[in-house]
């Protein structure tokens, strides 16, 4: 009975979000704003036609505050915080699979996760009034009293090494890790987990990293779903109630910015495989710079359009070198990487580089066409349903406009605002972004050239 019952319970969630996004497309995004006595700042886009709640919380706990010889605590910390959670309240503890268990039984989640910037935790739960108010004790006892098993983290940390281990056998691997390497250099961004650094890390740091972090004076919450907001409000306060609540929320030490590149840099690695993996970049944008949208639309253009990018125009179709070619940017609070990618056979890899340098040379220097701007702006306007077409993704696009302090009517602007972008626009902060001449160039799988004569 409880295995159906939990059935149906995720089959509703799942027709509650399908629908949520046929609607949530077709209107302004109400997001209401507000701080709550504790510090935390609330977003909130209230659904009463659909019966299920939504809620991400966000803290600045990401990667970019792992210790230097403790690459890997964050992620950890996140991976821990759900493996069960101590007694409290006259409550018995519960431990991992306990906790499994009363989820299912609530046809609800509720997870963290880590990534270089913010850890978040994310709950979904149907507003059933027999459901909502155990889900939210459920998240509020996980949130607020992890319970750190020992012998879990030993298992734990040795599945993680082994999985480590085992993705460096791999060149795709190979290729990232020496590109992060190369085009943060020191920044936390760059830095890489491995077994080494995973094995200082002990139950004791996780809990004082947690505390130090994840409080609620920290927290950016978004809340989606058929609660009114005297409801979102309270059930932020009941989530938020058990993690410490300092008399002063003391400022976190500034993360350095990511240094420029001030030359370029190539980096080959001999691998038996039958493709090269190229990784060709720098570091690129904050999300927070204001030429945002207008790198967006460009990189469309130049590498992140599938089929319709110049890169995979030349690249492949033109030439042959490569079945996939891309272009990416990957902005955070800090310059994030900007970076082509690309995959061929080892004996074409100076070639499919050669091609792939000359493009993003003449797109840097040029610009796009008239019609390729056209066409990126009917692809991504036209396609902007997509990115609020189910209940995640909305809660998504409020936390993003959340942790970036993005205006609140930002979606409802989003379309002319991309509409409004100019090609004069795209070459001028290509321009003024990237450096063609100053790059890494990490080549895995291939020999190296021969020398110069």
């Amino acid at each position: 009975m409880k295995n159906l019952r939990s059935s149906v319970l995720r089959a509703l969630l799942a027709i509650a979000a399908s629908a949520l996004g046929c609607a949530s497309a077709l209107a302004a995004i109400p997001i209401e704003h507000w701080t709550q006595p504790s510090g935390a700042q609330v977003y909130f886009v209230p659904s009463p036609s659909i019966p299920m709640l939504d809620v991400q919380l966000d803290f600045d706990a990401g990667s970019r505050r792992d210790p230097p010889r403790q690459v890997g605590l964050a992620s950890a910390t996140a991976r821990m915080a759900g493996k069960g959670v101590a007694a409290s309240a006259g409550q018995p503890a519960l431990d991992e699979n306990q906790l499994g268990e009363a989820w299912a039984d609530l046809g609800a989640s509720f997870g963290a996760s880590a990534g270089q910037d913010r850890m978040s935790f994310s709950l979904r739960t149907l507003t059933d009034p027999a459901l909502l108010p155990r889900a939210l004790a459920l998240a509020a006892r996980e949130l607020g009293a992890p319970a750190w098993p020992e012998a879990v983290w030993r298992r734990e940390r040795e599945r993680l090494s082994a999985a480590l281990a085992e993705a460096r056998t791999r060149p795709g691997t190979i290729a990232r890790i020496d590109f992060d390497h190369a085009v943060y250099g020191t920044h936390p961004y760059g830095e890489e987990t491995t077994p080494e650094s995973l094995a200082r890390i002990g139950v004791v740091d996780m809990r004082t990293f947690y505390r130090d972090h994840v409080q609620p004076c920290r927290a950016k919450v978004s809340v989606v779903g058929a609660v009114n907001r005297a409801q979102a409000d309270a059930l932020v306060t009941q989530l938020l109630a058990g993690l410490p609540q300092p008399a002063r929320c003391a400022p976190l030490p500034p993360v350095p910015e990511v240094a420029a590149l001030a030359a370029p840099r190539e980096i080959r690695v001999p691998f038996q495989s039958a493709q090269a993996h190229v990784l060709i970049g720098q570091p690129g944008i904050k999300r927070s710079d204001p030429d945002f949208l207008p790198m967006l639309v460009g990189n469309h253009i130049l590498g992140g359009g599938g089929f319709t990018s110049r890169l995979m125009n030349e690249v492949r179709e033109q030439r042959g070198l490569s079945y996939s070619v891309y272009s990416d940017f990957a902005p955070g609070l800090h310059a994030g990487a900007f970076t082509i990618a690309l995959q061929t056979r080892p004996d074409q890899a100076d070639a499919a580089i050669a091609v792939a340098r000359q493009v993003l040379d003449r797109f840097v220097a040029q610009g796009p066409t008239e019609a390729e701007l056209q066409a990126a702006k009917d692809n991504l306007i036209g396609g902007f349903a997509l990115r609020l077409d189910s209940n995640r993704k909305l809660l998504g696009n409020v936390a993003n406009i959340a942790w970036n302090d993005l205006p609140l009517d930002y979606l409802d602007h989003w379309t002319e605002r991309v509409r409004a972008v100019t090609a004069d626009q795209i070459r001028a902060t290509f321009q003024r972004v990237l450096q063609p001449n100053r790059m890494v160039t990490v080549v895995v799988g291939a020999t190296p050239p021969p020398p110069a004569r």
